[in-house]
């Protein structure tokens, strides 16, 4: 008699369970595009499995997943919006099915599925090269304003895609003649632009500091543009201390390790704006480099220009860091999982 409720106990326990678990089914409509969905060796529905703890298995132009009653609706949200992504002619890679996955667990006023992800995305940017579109619900946001807003402030953590979605903006109008000219910046040394106990000329000098800028260049456009448009002036790459005493119109400023300005120097840049312009002010205000780390130029305009018409401020968070994985649990190791 005594084994009798702990016998009804793992009854009730194991009809709870598979009550908890489903199964689900996604049918394709174009078999011939599974491969690219699938990944090489399955490496895509690998990923699923193993971040989304559930299992996937492949008929025909079915899938039929089971796991979680909340793991398995996510793992066909991110299915569906993959292969739309497909179906729209955009290329996966491992960043697009772990930026997919993550976007499926942003909360909603509908609850923690989002139903959006399931679509491809609305907004993109074009380039010689390739077309890029948002990994994030915050790079939607952020590429939203990049057309809309006259400045822009973007916050937040390495790898968020903050200084390379700004340079593939400011490609873009480029091409399509909507500016004249791209301005990139960056303070060339953290502290003081001290550039002077460097072997070599100027150029030779700040390309090194200047090196992330170049590299999101050559990837959105070919090489021979780049070299061509800079030497014809078109694209100015330059340390923020070329800066002053000009004004910058009908071009696409952009600023990048701003953190790194001191308040004089920002004030200096943001003057600079002129007519038919945009600017691009890109930062993390956790990576101080300055000797006061109190005076960052970056945080105190935030701070000052807070609701000012035309201007807009777009933080990201680790959710939003679209590198290898491992740097957003980096991220979060250093700086805590508010970051």
């Amino acid at each position: 008699m005594s084994k009798k409720p702990n016998q009804n106990h793992r009854t009730e326990l194991a009809e709870r369970s598979r009550a908890e678990r489903a199964r689900l089914e996604v049918t394709f409509d174009r078999p011939h595009l599974l491969g690219a969905l699938f990944g090489q060796y399955d490496q895509n529905l690998v990923a699923i499995e193993n971040r989304l703890g559930v299992y996937i298995a492949a008929r025909g132009n079915k899938l039929q997943i089971e796991g979680d009653v909340e793991a398995a609706a996510r793992a066909r949200d991110v299915m569906t919006g993959l292969y739309n992504r497909i179906v729209a002619g955009q290329e996966i890679d491992a960043g697009a099915v772990e930026a997919v996955i993550a976007m499926s667990a942003e909360p909603t006023l509908d609850g923690i599925i989002r139903h959006d992800v399931a679509e491809p995305p609305k907004v993109m940017i074009r380039t010689r090269k390739k077309t890029i579109v948002p990994r994030s619900a915050t790079q939607v946001t952020y590429m939203e304003a990049l057309t809309r807003n006259d400045i822009i402030f973007a916050l937040g953590p390495a790898g968020t895609g903050k200084t390379y979605l700004a340079v593939a903006q400011a490609v873009s109008q480029l091409i399509t003649g909507s500016v004249d000219r791209l301005i990139l910046s960056r303070p060339a040394v953290e502290a003081g632009e001290r550039l002077g106990f460097l072997p070599g000329d100027m150029k030779e000098k700040v390309d090194p500091y200047l090196r992330p800028i170049y590299d999101a260049l050559y990837d959105t456009l070919p090489a021979e543009q780049v070299e061509r448009r800079i030497a014809s002036g078109e694209i100015e790459i330059a340390p923020l201390a070329f800066m002053r005493g000009r004004t910058l119109s009908n071009a696409f400023i952009v600023l990048d390790e701003a953190q790194n300005t001191t308040i004089a120097q920002m004030k200096m840049f943001l003057t600079r704006f002129g007519e038919g312009s945009r600017m691009v002010i890109c930062g993390d205000p956790r990576q101080v480099d300055l000797p006061q780390p109190g005076i960052s130029g970056l945080a105190d305009a935030v701070t000052r220009l807070e609701g000012v018409e035309g201007i807009s401020v777009v933080p990201f968070g680790i959710s939003d860091v679209v590198r290898h994985p491992v740097v957003g649990r980096i991220v979060q190791a250093y700086e805590g999982p508010d970051a």
